[in-house]
């Protein structure tokens, strides 16, 4: 499956999650009306604790799920997440940060912020979040020093998959909701707790009644829940393994990491703590030792097997006395194994051009494979150092991001600067003037969307009018001039999309059900936008935007007709296509391909304009493109 087929499949999953949950609850009111039934034999008091079960159920699943209103950084921290610091001298904090990042850019997505299970001597990692703009990786510290560098990629690569698939979405609604089901147990076991409970006065014994009737009917819900997680969970993990080994073009690290998970006394099990089995679906390994019907994974020597056909229990049993005696380290291994190192990448001149097909270019959107992987490692590399230290800066962030924008023409850089200074201050103005000047005017032009990629994890942690006011600051730096360029529009436009839903992530986060004769406006201007920029004179403008046309809406006879306020004009199509179901965006953008490519040659910055479209409507790309 492609991209788009994921996303399809994962929407597809969401409603049968409604459709389990409805079950499971209609299960859990059932027992507790029997119950209620066989005790007292009134309609009306069956019809009571109907009621209240429901409302006991929903509050559950509303308070979890307001409560996972911080996305990603909310899950990491209450599984005792620690955040990597930009600055960190740790060799295995640094090897992890610029594994994520890699296949972060690799991705085309907002790097995301990455933290450390610190007290988690188990192998284990998960992804978490409402999208890419709030994600989050995090692995234990048995991963960390367990795994070598290849294999760390093998499980970041595999969380990744998450993240593009859109499986984090699903899971975290999934923990929301399974909440409300485990709900009415958890009541139970609160009355019964020590110090609560006294078992004496008159009304004692009815209350250990309610108590035990809650608890039984909680492992109802457990059961459910269970049920959910297992059937939810294991068809996606093997399709993230799958993933993996597209991204890396080599099963030899997933697979090894699974073999230390299995070889190694700690394993994937994660310390015994209930939060361990309310993410237990999120992990990279089994965090809790459910097997059988109730398993989230499929078993470790299939996940082994299908990555390395004809490794037996055998060799795992060989691999557990050998570790039993000297346990592996993964940078001694890296050091042995010579791993590490950029590719020395070798990026296209500004005026390339490259051949591409609608075909390829879809089959590209969110599928980055090894060759992606290893441009990625050398972009970062080819990034010099000094705008790599600025994009970890708390306080240096803000000016980088600025001094992309920023004009080479003296006159215009100064009216930006004055829109700087009344919105941040004239020190912001100044920082970013000088970073300008000194290390951004020479940057090669397909450095700039990594190198705001690599800020991001930064930028997000800024406090909210912070955020705010530098949004507006943004939009009066791209339209000091009354004229807004490809790259300022598409570099402004990308920085609100990520900050607005890294702000407010379970705001925007949906599955897509329009169909493109919905949008057909809407499809017109994207299109008209995209051939007026691309091509020189009007007529083979019009030949682009028909070509498009053709291809989302060929029964539609929409004449091209280019906005008269230019790229700006896509401020209104962009919530209306971003609400397209997958496969409609697969469409679109083939669509937007055909109309870039039409005259048979893509430049380098009709690519970035291509990714930067992709990016902003959830379809990312990787930053260089094959050729067909």
């Amino acid at each position: 499956m492609n991209f788009f087929e994921h996303q399809a499949a994962a929407r597809r999953m969401s409603s049968r999650l409604l459709l389990l949950f409805a079950l499971a609850v209609a299960g859990i009111v059932a027992a507790v009306d029997a119950v209620a039934w066989l005790l007292t034999g009134s309609v009306q008091v069956v019809a009571f604790t109907s009621v209240a079960t429901l409302a006991v159920i929903g509050f559950g699943s509303m308070y979890r799920i307001a409560s996972l209103r911080g996305g990603g950084d909310a899950v990491a921290l209450q599984m005792g997440g620690v955040p990597v610091p930009e600055d960190a001298t740790d060799l295995n904090l640094r090897r992890l940060r610029n594994v994520v990042e890699e296949i972060a850019i690799a991705s085309g997505v907002p790097v995301p912020r990455v933290y450390v299970l610190e007290h988690e001597a188990a192998i284990n990692a998960f992804a978490a979040g409402y999208s890419s703009s709030d994600a989050v990786v995090a692995v234990t510290r048995g991963a960390l020093d367990r795994l070598n560098r290849d294999e760390l990629q093998g499980v970041v690569a595999h969380e990744f998959s998450h993240i593009l698939n859109g499986d984090m979405r699903l899971n975290i609604r999934l923990v929301g909701v399974l909440f409300g089901i485990l709900m009415i147990g958890l009541i139970g076991r609160k009355i019964l707790a020590p110090g609560r409970f006294g078992g004496r006065g008159k009304g004692a014994g009815g209350v250990l009644g309610v108590a035990l009737v809650a608890i039984v009917v909680g492992y109802i819900g457990l059961f459910f829940g269970r049920m959910i997680k297992a059937g939810v969970s294991r068809s996606r993990e093997v399709l993230a393994d799958a993933s993996a080994v597209q991204f890396t073009r080599q099963a030899q690290g997933l697979a090894g990491a699974l073999k230390k998970i299995g070889g190694l006394h700690e394993g994937a099990r994660l310390n015994d703590r209930g939060d361990a089995e309310e993410v237990s679906h999120m992990l990279f390994g089994d965090g809790v030792g459910f097997s059988g019907l109730f398993a989230t994974h499929p078993p470790l020597l299939k996940r082994i097997q299908a990555l390395e056909p004809g490794f037996d229990g055998g060799a795992l049993q060989a691999l557990q006395a050998k570790w039993a005696a000297s346990p592996p380290s993964g940078l001694d291994e890296d050091r042995h194994m010579g791993l590490g190192g950029d590719s020395g990448t070798r990026l296209p001149l500004a005026a390339q051009q490259l051949e591409v097909t609608p075909r390829t270019v879809a089959a590209q959107v969110a599928t980055p494979a090894a060759d992606d992987v290893r441009r990625a490692d050398g972009i970062v590399a080819a990034i010099p150092e000094a705008l790599r230290d600025l994009a970890a800066g708390r306080e240096t962030v803000m000016p980088l991001l600025l001094g992309l924008l920023l004009a080479d023409d003296d006159a215009l850089a100064a009216r930006q600067q004055a829109e700087i200074g009344a919105r941040l201050g004239e020190s912001h103005a100044d920082h970013a003037l000088r970073i300008h000047q000194q290390l951004v005017a020479d940057l090669h032009p397909m450095l700039r969307l990594p190198l705001a990629a690599l800020a991001f994890p930064v930028l997000r942690l800024r406090p909210r009018p912070e955020l705010d006011a530098f949004l507006a600051t943004v939009a009066a730096v791209v339209a000091a001039d009354g004229e807004v360029s490809l790259f300022e529009y598409c570099l402004g436009r990308l920085l609100a999309v990520q900050v607005r839903e890294s702000l407010d992530p379970s705001r925007y986060a949906r599955f897509g059900r329009r169909k493109p004769g919905n949008v057909r406006q809407e499809f017109a201007t994207l299109l008209a936008v995209v051939a007026q920029a691309g091509h020189a004179d009007a007529a083979s403008a019009r030949r682009a935007y028909l070509a498009g046309m053709q291809r989302v809406l060929p029964r539609d006879h929409l004449p091209y007709a280019p906005p008269a306020n230019g790229v700006q004009a896509l401020d209104a199509v962009w919530e209306p296509l971003d609400a397209l179901d997958p496969l409609a965006k697969q469409v679109m953008v083939e669509a937007v391909t055909d109309a870039v490519s039409h005259d048979g040659r893509v430049s380098v910055a009709e690519a970035e304009l291509l990714r930067t479209i992709c990016g902003v409507l959830h379809c990312p790309l990787p930053p260089m493109l094959e050729s067909s």
